[in-house]
């Protein structure tokens, strides 16, 4: 017994008061892995991915950025033939999706891959020692062939490091701001972002966009070091700290922006 338990025992008309029960949190619902499904369109089946989820408010269709596949999502207690129906609406803008879609290019012997948009050939070096070096046009990786991918992957990420660093910390000293880090993650929902502690990160995809598009992204992250929003403002900031046309970079991560997720 604490010392406030035994002095509230010797007041009169003191209560001890009520202990509240733990109430146990409402365990989530399991959702069932997604499946695919199938559409028919003009008479050409089209699969789709469905699945559930429990932050769905209603029913959508997606494209998954790195497989190019069509998703159809739903919330957890939508019945499902509703889901599919919505599916079988939208038949001919799924199909009109699927005709767009770039076939992947996996880091292999002999892919062609666009190194700040100039097409460079990877070529196998199981001969020599090292990691990757540009030689004649081409990306020459040395190695076993099952650590080709990932040694060139890690090299690109590296190279795409050093020149976003250089961008940001001289943009960043015109307006009379600091970045605190600089780091490159290979994400699929964003260019890049900025941390309220000065931190920027980009995606290791905007190794293969042009270096104007590149330039255009790190001056919007460094505008975001004033601004934390898309106003006015911002934009005007984002205008001044970008060399070339900020309407011109934005079209450009439109049209391509699918295809630079399926490098790789």
């Amino acid at each position: 017994m604490s010392l406030f338990d035994s002095l509230r025992d010797l007041l009169p008309g003191t209560a001890r008061p009520k202990r509240r029960t733990p109430v146990a949190a409402k365990p989530k619902p399991l959702l069932p892995p997604p499946e695919a499904i199938t559409v028919d369109h003009a008479g050409v089946p089209l699969v789709v991915m469905f699945e559930r989820s429990a932050k769905a408010r209603r029913v959508s269709l997606r494209v998954d950025q790195r497989s190019g596949r069509v998703r159809l999502v739903a919330p957890p207690r939508m019945a499902r033939e509703t889901a599919l129906g919505f599916a079988r609406a939208q038949a001919a803008w799924i199909h009109g999706r699927t005709l767009r879609q770039s076939p992947p290019v996996p880091f292999a012997d002999g892919a062609v891959i666009p190194l700040f948009d100039t097409p460079h050939v990877v070529r196998h070096r199981p001969d020599r020692r090292g990691t990757v070096w540009i030689e004649d046009g081409a990306l020459h990786v040395a190695g076993r062939a099952e650590h080709l991918s990932r040694r060139l992957h890690d090299w690109l990420a590296g190279e795409l490091r050093a020149r976003v660093s250089t961008l940001a910390h001289a943009k960043a000293a015109r307006i009379d701001r600091k970045v605190t880090r600089i780091t490159v993650r290979d994400t699929a929902t964003q260019w890049g972002s900025c941390a309220r502690a000065g931190g920027l990160s980009f995606s290791t995809r905007l190794i293969f966009a042009p270096t104007m598009v590149v330039d255009y992204v790190v001056a919007h992250e460094v505008a975001h070091l004033v601004h934390a929003n898309h106003g006015p403002q911002f934009w005007a900031l984002t205008t001044k700290l970008t060399d070339g046309d900020v309407a011109a970079c934005r079209a450009w991560l439109r049209r391509n922006g699918e295809r630079l997720m399926r490098l790789g």
